[in-house]
């Protein structure tokens, strides 16, 4: 058994979601305002340890900035070596993607700030120091990452135990999935230095694999690691992630009870309301975002804490593609970030859940 799996650790309104709200308790959102406006394309949150505030990062533009819970926005740099478009015979965004600041970043003693990026030519997991006023430095703790298409992975999250969680596409390169010994179609567990941490299933960095685009990363209130993938053409899926399991891809997308292969938790279709980018649990339920569904899902987790119950949607196509999602810490309220909304373009809203 590894360590992970011992370890437990004011705006206006906006409209109502689409489904009706349920008594406290429940994990219904309740309410939903803009936090902040303004954006372009926002695609990380990563929570300062006293939760105050958190870094958010866009895409497009490289930048990184400061949300406090007020609302206040204040940009505090960019991370250099980053490209988002490449040339080639399939459109190849990447760009800025995730961040996880250290857990125990106080902006003294412990500058650390983690993102993930495409550089020219590859994929990298990168440190920079960070003050709580500005962002300086640049060191490379993970590189040789295949980048390619939209299937770059990008959420990073420090788990319950201290290491580094980090999500990798194929690169379009279906085979590196299943290969053990590649980066790419993974999910990858490094210390802060990047080496493979301690009680790792392969003795590499390698946590799990068969993965093809997996996006969303958090755990529950039983330590239980949860993720979001986008599929092919089919499905699209929530898994619960375990140490050394492989989730099936290229052999399967979706369900397929193939030996040796760890079927989701729940698929969507993507013209059905799928497409997932991100997670966040409040209250043991899984909330998705997602980017061709236009919608927020809450999933409940059942009572075996290894399943889950009927997903419904909320905010269907009110606020655009929804993509950045996390938990406020200490709040029943989630941040979730929207684009291609029309006058409202890029927001950052704030949910209140029950």
């Amino acid at each position: 058994m590894t360590v992970a799996a011992t370890v437990l650790l004011g705006a206006c309104l906006l409209p109502p979601a689409t489904a009706a709200a349920g008594s406290r308790g429940t994990g219904v959102p309740s309410g939903v305002s803009v936090l902040s406006a303004g954006w372009t394309r926002p695609w990380g949150i990563g929570f300062l340890p006293d939760g105050r505030s958190a870094l958010v990062t866009e895409r497009h533009s490289f930048t990184v900035s400061v949300l406090g819970r007020d609302g206040v926005r204040r940009p505090v740099g960019t991370v250099p070596n980053t490209v988002a478009g490449v040339a080639g015979p399939v459109a190849d965004n990447g760009g800025l993607l995730g961040v996880a600041p250290s857990p125990t970043w106080n902006g003294t003693t412990d500058h650390d700030v983690f993102f993930l990026h495409t550089a020219a030519d590859e994929t990298r997991v990168v440190k920079m120091r960070f003050d709580g006023t500005s962002l300086s430095g640049y060191t490379v703790v993970l590189g040789g990452i295949a980048r390619g298409g939209g299937h770059n992975g990008g959420t990073i999250a420090f788990g319950p135990d201290g290491h580094l969680y980090v999500t990798t596409g194929d690169a379009l390169q279906k085979s590196l999935a299943q290969d053990v010994n590649s980066l790419n179609g993974k999910i990858l567990r490094i210390t802060k230095s990047g080496a493979a941490a301690p009680g790792n299933p392969f003795g590499t960095r390698v946590y799990s694999l068969g993965h093809r685009n997996p996006q969303g990363l958090a755990w529950d209130s039983r330590g239980r690691l949860w993720e979001t993938e986008i599929g092919e053409s089919t499905w699209d899926e929530l898994n619960l992630i375990g140490a050394g399991k492989n989730y099936g891809w290229p052999t399967c997308e979706g369900s397929c009870a193939q030996a040796g292969m760890t079927d989701p938790k729940k698929v969507w279709n993507p013209a059905q309301g799928g497409v997932p980018a991100q997670l966040a649990i409040a209250g043991d339920v899984v909330y998705v975002s997602t980017l061709l569904g236009r919608r927020l899902w809450a999933v409940p987790i059942d009572s075996t804490g290894t399943g889950v119950g009927t997903a419904t949607s909320y905010y269907d196509g009110v606020y655009g593609r929804l993509r950045a999602l996390a938990k406020v810490p200490g709040a029943d309220e989630l941040w979730l970030g929207s684009s291609d909304n029309g006058v409202d373009k890029d927001s950052i809203l704030k949910v209140t859940v029950e």
